[in-house]
């Protein structure tokens, strides 16, 4: 029987190959039919590069993303009010990406077809339920074929929801999980054909009041934008959370008509886009516990976040390689499994807690912005001598 995983975005294929890379036969099941390079830009931190890099992806890694080397805080008139090296500038010894996510889900599951099998990746099923009570060796698992609309049912080793922010397996297992957390900012995001701006490599992040932006290039003559606007106090979330449904121009430009950086036209950024997407900033409270017995969760089912630490997919790729790991040494898989959680979800919830914080910050001065990103840093266990000096997660 193989492990399998509900969701083929970031965090699933990057576990189908970490567990791969640990000897455990594993198939992906992905809801869409056809996996189309969809969405926007992401960041990669350097602790996620290298786990990618291990799992032997550096060179694709390369060929797709932007080594950002700093982000620039500036206010809406260009004027800099705070920079700070990335990546390898910063001292890491691995780069901070800036890539298309569609761009690097389609990488990742090139990776899992080509070392696992073609039928490795199954497209059009949805995990929809499991039963893993009265199992010795197994858990039974209820996937749906989207085509025909029927349901069939499988045996596996181990089910892992990485089936993201509407998590099924995640509300199979938390059915009192409660409403998403909405942080009061509408979100419209974008990627533009744009010349690059500053360095080539920089991410700029302005705000003035409500509004925030922030802008990277993503490669291939492209420049990522996300479009921040406070509307209303933090809350429960009582409209939909859909991470491709389409924005308009006119509910997002009058906020930024007027910005003037000079090195950077952002009005003309935001209307030279073919596609606007439009998304509620949100996430949920930190856990209690992930799973039980043979499924757990990982990525943005296990701990969805605000995108305000480049953080997410991050965490997502850390997730994996901690579970192949754990599979590798324990000897069953209940056991790899509650290792695997007692690892992950206190460092997940603290990064949960932290972009919140950060979020909340406001900061302006160099000193305050100077402050904001060490302490956030120092929080999530992303800081230069505690990343550079962690053991390898390679399970070989």
């Amino acid at each position: 029987m193989r492990v399998l995983i509900a969701g083929g975005g970031i965090g699933g294929p990057a576990t189908a190959l970490s567990l791969h890379a640990a000897g455990v036969e594993t198939a992906v099941v992905e809801s869409a039919r056809e996996v189309r390079p969809l969405g926007v830009g992401i960041n990669l931190l350097p602790h996620a590069v290298r786990e990618l890099i291990e799992l032997g992806l550096g060179d694709e890694l390369a060929a797709i993303g932007v080594a950002t080397a700093e982000n620039v805080y500036c206010d809406r008139f260009g004027t800099r009010l705070f920079t700070e090296p990335r990546g390898l500038a910063q001292g890491y010894r691995w780069p901070q990406y800036s890539v298309h996510r569609g761009e690097l889900q389609r990488l990742l599951l090139a990776a899992v077809r080509e070392r696992l099998g073609a039928d490795a990746v199954r497209t059009g099923a949805r995990v929809v339920g499991f039963d893993d009570s009265g199992q010795r060796d197994s858990v039974r698992v209820r996937v749906l074929d989207r085509a025909t609309g029927t349901v069939g049912e499988t045996a596996a080793r181990a089910l892992i929801g990485a089936d993201g922010l509407h998590s099924a397996v995640r509300a199979a297992l938390h059915p009192r999980d409660g409403t998403l957390l909405w942080s009061g900012i509408r979100m419209w995001r974008g990627t533009t054909r744009a010349e690059p701006f500053l360095t080539g490599r920089s991410m700029v992040i302005v705000r003035d009041g409500d509004a925030e932006l922030v802008a990277y290039p993503i490669g291939g003559g492209r420049v990522n934008w996300v479009c921040q606007v406070r509307m209303s106090e933090p809350g429960p979330l009582t409209g939909e959370a859909v991470w491709n449904r389409a924005g308009r121009l006119a509910d997002v430009l009058p906020y930024f008509e007027d910005w003037r950086l000079g090195w950077l036209d952002v009005p003309g950024l935001l209307t030279g886009c073919d596609e606007i997407l439009e998304y509620p900033m949100v996430d949920r409270e930190p856990l209690p516990w992930w799973g039980s017995g043979r499924v757990t969760l990982l990525g943005d089912a296990a701990h969805p976040m605000y995108p305000v630490g480049a953080n997410g997919a991050s965490q997502a790729v850390v997730d994996a390689r901690v579970l192949a790991r754990e599979f590798a040494r324990a000897d069953d898989v209940p056991t790899a499994l509650s290792r695997y959680e007692t690892e992950r979800r206190a460092a997940t919830a603290a990064v949960v807690r932290a972009n919140r914080a950060m979020n909340r910050a406001g900061a302006r001065t160099p000193e305050e912005l100077a402050r904001v990103t060490d302490t956030y840093r120092d929080t999530t266990g992303g800081d230069v001598r505690n990343v550079n000096a962690r053991p390898s997660l390679s399970c070989r």
